[in-house]
């Protein structure tokens, strides 16, 4: 099994002067429960090399197992200074993709070209896309062969407006993520702010926020070994 990670390349948070990137625990929990279960990893991104983290997810109180062990990990450490470029991956490599979050992806991933053309690539191929937290934005501008958009109709899920309230970004980030699945037609559904909720799709996953990330992984899990 090998299953291509796409990290953000972007990391300033609008213009607050603070920085931004991926969420290490929606990360490192979906890598290591993939890892653990003998799933090659391999790491992208948009501009290749180290993906921003996002300073909030390396702080105390933001601290897991997953993080934790992260942290002492200095070969998963420079697997993720040498990214892959997008440009230089193919869904014909890997059985399935997924899409860490952290505020990021918001602003590159969601209209990148190559990682739109990625995702399509793998849907029409058949594999699964998963994505966790705000990572679900990048399948906004996706569109099925018809022309209409990949998440119409589909059971979706992702940050909803009242957690991003809660972190105060409403008015920072370029748009709020569960408006845009609702508006491109997903069926978005959520639980309570930072509770964990995964929502499958056929092969279409996607979590809530950084407490669904494992349940993510778990259900891909699933998925590759049907």
């Amino acid at each position: 099994m090998k299953v291509l990670f796409v990290l953000t390349s972007h990391s300033e948070l609008g213009n607050t002067g603070k920085k931004t990137g991926f969420w290490i625990e929606e990360f490192a929990a979906p890598y290591y429960k993939l890892k653990d279960a003998g799933v090659e990893v391999v790491l992208a991104s948009p501009k290749g090399g180290q993906p921003p983290i996002d300073p909030k997810s390396d702080e105390p109180e933001s601290q897991t197992p997953a993080t934790i062990r992260f942290k002492e990990d200095k070969p998963l450490q420079q697997l993720l200074a040498n990214t892959k470029k997008i440009t230089e991956v193919s869904a014909d490599d890997f059985d399935a993709v997924f899409y860490p979050g952290g505020h990021g992806p918001l602003w590159d991933l969601t209209t990148d070209v190559n990682n739109i053309k990625l995702i399509e690539s793998f849907w029409r191929a058949g594999k699964p896309i998963s994505a966790v937290c705000h990572a679900p934005a990048v399948l906004l501008h996706v569109k099925e062969k018809n022309g209409e958009p990949l998440v119409k109709g589909k059971h979706v899920t992702g940050f909803t407006n009242s957690e991003e309230a809660a972190v105060q970004l409403t008015d920072i980030v370029p748009f709020l993520l569960e408006d845009a699945l609702k508006e491109k037609g997903g069926l978005y559904s959520s639980k309570a702010d930072w509770a964990s909720h995964i929502v499958t799709d056929g092969l279409l996953i996607t979590g809530q926020n950084p407490g669904s990330s494992e349940a993510v992984a778990e259900q891909l899990m699933v998925l590759l070994n049907k």
